[in-house]
């Protein structure tokens, strides 16, 4: 696996009139899925590369994801299921860890609106159980993700999947993704916007200054606080994060901890503090 950051092209790849406005239109598309079935359509159109999937994941806070634009060439729900068994299990063992927790020192120095990619192959992933349930299972050779800030703490991740037929993502077809890319992080970008943080409400606010308050929480900690401010019960939250509501007892202990309080009454007050 491999990432890169995209530098600014002299000119955009040539998409038609049609298409651009098609991937406008998506931006505010009451269905949100609409984004990703237009970044497909336009890869499969545009540049005729063979992409059988797209996903939209924001990235919060170092947070568990969440899943906002999914489109498969199949159509019905599937994709937004293995997008789902991703967040809640796998996110954490992705390669695009590296760039969206802010440890590579090249990113630290990017611009906000800098667009980094990464490439990421099923043969790659050593952890079988991820390797089976977002690759083996939905026949996925070869994932290139687009990834974007649009606000500090935030990070976008547009991903394309490969079909096992097709082999892997060859040098020539990335520079094709590499001309039309900074299109899709514009339009994601203004998905976000629109269809990511007014939804978000209260809750992702006061986990933001958590966060700002205690760098050191680690993913896990974060979902378990994240759900605690939304008012979910330990049960709620460990089905949402796929574990045992013992283990999110353990996660919000570990949390209150590192943060200096006992109780969720303080992890409110901690929140509400200027």
């Amino acid at each position: 696996m491999r990432s890169w950051r995209l530098a600014s092209p002299q000119r955009s790849g040539q998409i038609s009139t049609a298409r651009a406005t098609d991937l406008v239109m998506a931006i505010s598309h009451p269905d949100t899925d609409a984004l990703a079935a237009s970044i497909l359509q336009t890869v499969g159109e545009s540049l005729s590369l063979p992409v059988s999937q797209c996903t939209v994941f924001a990235y919060e806070f170092e947070a568990r994801p969440r899943t906002l634009s999914a489109a498969d060439h199949r159509g019905g729900h599937y994709l937004r299921e293995v997008a789902e068994r991703y967040a809640a299990h796998f996110y954490a063992l992705d390669g695009n860890r590296a760039i969206i927790g802010s440890t590579n020192p090249g990113v630290h120095t990017a611009p906000r609106d800098a667009l980094v990619l990464h490439q990421q192959r099923g043969d790659e992933i050593e952890n079988e159980a991820y390797r089976a349930a977002c690759y083996a299972q939905p026949n996925v050779s070869d994932r290139l993700s687009l990834l974007v800030r649009p606000v500090d703490g935030v990070w976008l991740s547009i991903n394309l999947y490969r079909d096992r037929a097709y082999g892997v993502f060859a040098p020539g077809e990335l520079e094709r993704i590499e001309g039309v890319a900074p299109l899709f992080a514009h339009a994601a970008k203004g998905h976000y916007a629109l269809n990511g943080q007014h939804q978000q409400g209260a809750g992702a606010a006061m986990l933001a200054r958590v966060r700002r308050v205690c760098p050191a929480l680690t993913p896990r900690e974060l979902d378990v606080l994240r759900g605690t401010l939304e008012g979910a019960s330990a049960a709620e939250i460990a089905g949402q994060m796929g574990v045992k509501p013992a283990s999110v007892v353990t996660y919000q202990k570990r949390a209150y901890a590192r943060l200096g309080i006992s109780n969720q009454r303080q992890l409110f007050a901690l929140c509400m503090q200027p």
